[in-house]
């Protein structure tokens, strides 16, 4: 079956960080996989999370910082990172901001990101 997705959905979210969403369970239903287009203000960052996901992301401008046990990376314009299902983790942008795509296997919740308070 083909499946053509007209626009994303815009999910909102705290701290001026835009996400929207192509695949996923708030715009297409899916809860096997969720594919979004973010946008992160410099100095954006969120509270660390230990996800019940696989995260892929591809940065597309800017860079994203990521905290996790193995100490702090920094992901670059044209590159990639990958973590885990059950990997704390925690992501912040650079000072130009930050455009990236993420994909999550299963797809993201609000429940299954496990946010820390």
């Amino acid at each position: 079956m083909v499946r053509k997705i007209d626009a994303p959905a815009r999910v909102p979210v705290p701290g001026g960080k835009l996400i929207d969403e192509y695949f996923g369970r708030v715009n297409s239903g899916d809860d096997q996989v969720s594919i979004a287009h973010m946008v992160a203000p410099p100095g954006w960052e969120e509270p660390a999370q230990t996800p019940g996901f696989a995260e892929y992301t591809v940065v597309l401008k800017g860079s994203v910082i990521v905290e996790h046990a193995g100490g702090t990376t920094v992901v670059e314009a044209g590159q990639a990172f990958a973590s885990d299902a059950g990997e704390k983790i925690r992501y912040s942008s650079g000072p130009s901001g930050a455009e990236y795509v993420a994909i999550c296997l299963p797809a993201f919740s609000p429940e299954t990101a496990n946010r820390d308070d």
